[in-house]
């Protein structure tokens, strides 16, 4: 694929503002692309309006206006609306344009995005990403990407600009299903950590001392070090909202399903988090799974008010 792309030739477009997509789409301005961008709630892109971006009335008119059209939004039924919509990216875009979902969504959809594309001469990615707030504000994501090769190589400059390890899976829906292999190790990671926790805490340790100990060697993780200490202060603030990783959890057991192998710690994390949901938890961040074990024990964990 003969692009080449750069800040002074290649505008970019961009849909979806939330929690990660803020900070991955100032990254972009920051280093100096000029970018047309679309969400639901427009007060959510205030702070990029006024670092310089355009606002567009429908992903059609992000896509008309752009070579690239990036999307990060919340569900598989929302990037079928912003891609494949009678007002969505692809409606607008023309032959040599590219469409980058960075959503966490359904492998098949990925396929199907590429195949329509295709059809009208456009290319698309799937490029779901780990390491939640914190790593959309710091640019140190990892980008799991599927789709034609050479094109994804031709992005290199906007994976560089948003993080800090990219890795190409396969054809279109391999970097989805990669992200699936991210979550189901997240999933029971996230048990381990809040039992952990749960157990010093009841047993009269002091959990920075423990967590000192423990963090660095053997049983240390990325989960442990970085949301102990969140879980630790009860600030249980989403870097990743616990109804989306109830949805990423649903698309791996489907798909495990589909490809008849067993997860049963996969779908206990699942049952576990529809728990945390149920208490009143949804939009508060991964880590509140201790709030749901904790009272399964009696505990109280200086829990936050209820969203």
């Amino acid at each position: 694929m003969a692009i080449a792309i750069s800040p002074q030739r290649t505008r970019i477009g961009w849909i979806g503002t939330g929690v990660m997509g803020r900070s991955m789409c100032g990254h972009l301005l920051a280093a100096g692309y000029k970018v047309t961008l679309f969400t639901r709630t427009k007060s959510k892109a205030d702070e990029l309006l006024k670092k310089g971006a355009t606002w567009a009335a429908s992903p059609r008119d992000v896509a008309a206006a752009s070579d690239i059209v990036i999307s990060i939004v919340g569900y598989p039924k929302d990037v079928r609306e912003v891609m494949l919509g009678e007002i969505g990216a692809l409606a607008g875009s023309k032959s040599g344009n590219i469409l980058v979902d960075m959503t966490t969504s359904e492998p098949s959809l990925a396929v199907e995005i590429a195949q329509r594309a295709a059809e009208r001469g456009v290319m698309s990615i799937d490029a779901p990403v780990s390491g939640g707030d914190v790593g959309a504000r710091n640019a140190t994501l990892s980008i799991m990407i599927g789709g034609d090769a050479n094109t994804v190589t031709a992005l290199e400059p906007i994976w560089k600009t948003m993080g800090s390890k990219f890795v190409y899976q396969g054809e279109a829906g391999a970097g989805q299903h990669t992200k699936m292999v991210n979550q189901v190790l997240i999933a029971t990671t996230m048990i381990g950590v809040c039992e952990a926790l749960l157990y010093g805490y009841k047993a009269g340790l002091d959990l920075e001392k423990v967590l000192e100990s423990v963090a660095s060697g053997a049983a240390g993780s990325w989960s442990l070090s970085n949301y102990g200490p969140r879980i630790m202060a009860g600030n249980f603030e989403p870097g990743f909202f616990v109804e989306h990783f109830i949805k990423d959890m649903g698309i791996a057991l489907a798909e495990a399903r589909r490809m008849k192998i067993a997860l049963p710690g996969l779908a206990l994390a699942e049952q576990l988090y529809q728990a945390v949901a149920a208490q009143g938890f949804a939009k508060k961040g991964t880590h509140s799974l201790m709030l749901a074990l904790a009272h399964i024990s009696g505990l109280e964990w200086g829990a936050p008010k209820k969203s």
